[in-house]
């Protein structure tokens, strides 16, 4: 194995990065480990970490390094088979990345996370501060969604997902997903025909017409996840680089922009407040419907806090502190935030005015559709 010393290390505009590999990265054509390129990745991350840079390392591939270590009994259902194939692959997975590591001297470490972690603001501190710890030290920070105790209503749509919820959290700079294409194509990558968007700006509308929804074999995502994923990370300040993991120093050619990838370009930095309420949407409590002049009034240009006066409708039950889901008279979501007060409150106050705000501007996310 090459050590960091024996490459040329790029000058970073980065300093903190998460870089997100994919299970068809980690796996040759046969769906077994590809050891090589496992370990190219690995000196290419070291020599970044002792650059100075500091990195999170999200990985797929438990699924898959199961699959080259353990036969799945022919009447378990898929679930079972899931967790059984990630309990062992995990261990397979963590050891050759601390193996890997150790040879370029440096450590890394396990973190498994659900989605669960994310909900409750509690365990998102108290997340956030591990990686606080981590970063500044000699160490690599392994994530990989906790698949042996997810079931299917848990679990991250994949760990593009879980790669976006961890790059908002740290405020990384930016976010690397390393997949088996080039980035994001105007068509299916495979048709010569098809282009590669190289760049896409923050207020670019719906890509959905141009994004192939095909899955692989091992994760559970596509490139329209990614997309969605992309752009509502891009919307809190921090570039996403999508590229091709395949592809020899992959990482010095996408930080020295020396390959042709798709970068989502970022808006301003969000607040830590804002950057957690953005990842929210699933797991709001209730519904507050507003009308058209307070709908202009979130999406405009200046600062505005959600006021009585411009909602029509409460729908469902929330206490204080509580996330709700914003949405206009076609039943759109606006954005999500941060409820001041109870629904009861809420609905007594609906349409008056001179009232305090029931989402204040410091505590809301408008949605990247719309905005």
């Amino acid at each position: 194995m090459q050590t960091p010393a024996d490459q040329n290390t790029p000058k970073l505009a980065y300093k903190r990065l998460v870089i997100k590999i994919g299970s068809h990265v980690l796996t040759d054509k046969n769906g077994l480990p590809d050891g090589p390129r496992m370990e190219k990745l690995v000196t290419e991350i070291a020599a970044l970490k002792k650059s100075g840079l500091e990195i999170v390392l999200v990985s797929s591939g438990a699924v898959a390094a199961g699959r080259a270590t353990i036969k799945v009994p022919e009447k378990i259902d898929l679930v079972s088979a899931r967790q059984l194939l990630a309990s062992v692959g995990q261990v397979q997975l963590i050891a050759r990345y601390a193996t890997l590591f150790h040879q370029a001297d440096l450590h890394c470490s396990q973190v498994l996370v659900t989605k669960e972690d994310f909900r409750d603001k509690v365990h998102y501190k108290n997340m956030l501060g591990c990686f606080e710890t981590l970063l500044p030290q000699p160490i690599i920070p392994v994530v990989n969604e906790n698949d042996v105790i997810s079931v299917s209503e848990l679990m991250f749509t994949d760990n593009d997902e879980l790669a976006g919820l961890i790059a908002s959290m740290i405020r990384a700079d930016a976010l690397i997903i390393l997949t088996n294409v080039g980035g994001l194509y105007t068509g299916n990558p495979s048709d010569p025909s098809s282009k590669l968007i190289e760049e896409v700006p923050p207020t670019l509308a719906d890509l959905s017409g141009y994004i192939q929804t095909q899955k692989s074999d091992f994760g559970r995502g596509g490139m329209l996840t990614k997309s969605s994923m992309a752009r509502k990370t891009a919307r809190l300040g921090i570039t996403v680089h999508v590229a091709n993991g395949k592809t020899d120093h992959i990482l010095h050619s996408v930080l020295q922009n020396e390959v042709p990838h798709t970068t989502f370009l970022p808006l301003k930095k969000s607040s830590g407040q804002k950057r957690w309420i953005a990842h929210t949407d699933r797991y709001a409590k209730g519904k507050v419907q507003i009308n058209d002049g307070a709908k202009a009034a979130l999406l405009g240009s200046k600062a505005s806090s959600l006021l009585p006066v411009g909602i029509v409708k409460i729908i469902g039950d929330f206490n204080r502190n509580d996330i709700v889901q914003i949405i206009d008279l076609q039943d759109n979501l606006i954005g999500m935030g941060l409820a001041r007060y109870h629904s009861d409150t809420a609905k007594n106050l609906i349409g008056r005015h001179n009232e305090p705000a029931l989402v204040h501007y410091d505590y809301l996310y408008i949605h990247q559709e719309n905005h």
